[in-house]
């Protein structure tokens, strides 16, 4: 059986190295014959203007011939993290058109401590990705159904934010499973 590669880089914080996010991203691809050539840029408690300010991810892009750019803010239930999803999400989407790869924005989830603000953080990450006409990923949507289904919260680390394996896992089939859809739309189409 013929086995697909594909690179894909991603851009976050604490919520994507944790647990070695792309790691786990790679091996539920590999499930699906495809190897994934990954690049993690997170560092704790940055946003993507954050990394946008830096610069390295636009030499990264550039550079490189990404199939897929997977984005992660914190929760972005307010309008700051909003409007840095929107905005710096735009030129990172530019950034991408311009250098062949798909923008996927990888929807996160709020701390248990403001859980209340879910939906707020699930519509801004919509907004964000229909906006710049991206890829969505959307684990914190998956999350809030199972914790609302079952009451059980166990996706959650031991600080009721960071992600458990579990969690983590999760996240990496939701992640994969957006990935590798959307190769699949592209492989007809050409």
């Amino acid at each position: 059986m013929r086995i697909d590669s594909l690179k894909v880089l991603f851009i976050g914080n604490s919520l994507t190295f944790t647990n070695n996010l792309p790691e786990l991203v790679k091996k539920e691809a590999l499930k699906e014959n495809t190897k994934l050539e990954t690049t993690m840029i997170a560092y704790p408690n940055y946003a993507l203007v954050d990394h946008w300010n830096d610069g390295k991810i636009q030499k990264l892009i550039s550079k490189n011939k990404y199939d897929f750019v997977v984005v992660q803010q914190g929760p972005s239930s307010q309008a700051e993290g909003r409007k840095m999803l929107l905005v710096d999400g735009a030129k990172i989407k530019k950034l991408c058109d311009n250098n062949g790869a798909r923008l996927v924005y990888f929807m996160v989830w709020p701390s248990r401590q403001y859980y209340y603000t879910f939906n707020d953080v699930i519509k801004n990450h919509i907004n964000a990705a229909t906006n710049n006409n991206a890829l969505l990923a959307p684990v914190g949507a998956i999350w809030k159904a199972h914790f609302d289904q079952t009451s059980d919260y166990s996706y959650y680390g031991n600080d009721g934010f960071h992600p458990s394996m579990e969690g983590s896992k999760i996240a990496a089939e939701v992640i994969a499973a957006a990935l590798l859809n959307q190769q699949r739309i592209d492989d007809r189409k050409d």
